[in-house]
């Protein structure tokens, strides 16, 4: 994937990258790493991407934040071919030192590889290194003074584990 950028006017433009995202993966589920890095600031709308990254995977039931669970895990089927889908949705805020960051990550990673699932991971830099070849997405406000301004979105992918 090649580093892009893109402007989110609302919270509807950036669940629909969400669903973009979704759509991109499943379309190289075999080949992609199964991993979306999300950063930005408190309300830069990490969560709402990752809501749009949910209905793109086909999954039903309400997507919320999980400061305070840690992880959550949905179910899903592809919207194009009825296969089954799964994300794994982890957000690290919580979670100062890295090496129980780092714990918990590789906890979840592994359940979805088991799962076949996409991990979403909020608040990456919490982890003592990325993974490598992830996608990373970091979201920002457009006009720090004015959240109404809309916020942009920078798509890359990992390179090293640093």
């Amino acid at each position: 994937m090649d580093s892009h950028s893109v402007f989110l006017a609302d919270a509807g433009a950036t669940a629909a990258l969400g669903q973009e995202l979704a759509r991109s993966w499943l379309a190289q589920r075999d080949v992609a790493k199964p991993i979306l890095l999300l950063e930005g600031n408190l309300g830069a709308g990490k969560t709402s991407l990752v809501q749009g990254i949910a209905a793109g995977l086909g999954i039903g039931e309400p997507v919320t934040s999980p400061s305070f669970a840690l992880a959550q895990h949905y179910q899903g089927a592809s919207p194009a071919d009825a296969t089954a889908t799964a994300l794994v949705h982890l957000d690290l805020y919580r979670l100062e030192q890295p090496a129980a960051a780092d714990e918990l990550f590789a906890q979840e990673e592994e359940e979805a590889l088991l799962l076949g699932a996409l991990l979403a991971v909020e608040w990456p830099g919490r982890l003592s290194c990325r993974p490598e070849g992830a996608w990373l997405v970091t979201l920002q406000l457009a006009d720090p003074s004015d959240p109404d301004a809309g916020r942009l979105a920078l798509i890359s992918t990992t390179e090293g584990a640093g």
